[in-house]
């Protein structure tokens, strides 16, 4: 592991400590929720490339969802962010650009989160403009 891997890995350690401190080890739980889904859905498509999906649902409870909203944190962008590190850290390629959607949702089964992951195709603008034409 080079030097800026071994930083790059720290500052991870860092940030899930600091999701840990504020809401009691659920975001480090997603996090990792969120890197199983990756790596469960992992395509190997040839010869050292590896697809995985691009679009992220992370589900939590009412409660959960006020509180990083009031918290003012990007929570979608910081597990964008996450989970683009790892991806880069594993070798993966996105099926398209990556997205992760927070949403809220009042039945999460398990009472802590859900998280899915999907592919889903970009659409160009240029698509957009061939059709309206």
């Amino acid at each position: 592991m080079g030097a800026l891997s071994a930083l790059e890995q720290t500052l991870e350690n860092r940030w899930e400590a600091l999701w840990a401190r504020l809401l009691d080890k659920e975001p480090v739980e997603v996090v990792d929720a969120l890197r199983r889904e990756c790596d469960d859905n992992a395509v190997v498509c040839g010869r050292g490339r590896v697809m995985v999906p691009n679009a992220y649902d992370v589900e939590l409870p009412d409660e959960v969802h006020e509180h990083l909203g009031r918290s003012g944190t990007e929570v979608g962008q910081a597990l964008t962010d996450s989970l683009s590190r790892h991806a880069e850290r594993r070798g993966y390629e996105w099926a398209g650009p990556l997205t992760v959607h927070v949403a809220r949702c009042p039945d999460v089964p398990n009472g802590r989160y859900r998280v899915a992951g999907r592919v889903m195709p970009h659409v160009s603008a240029d698509g957009f403009f061939r059709a309206a034409h």
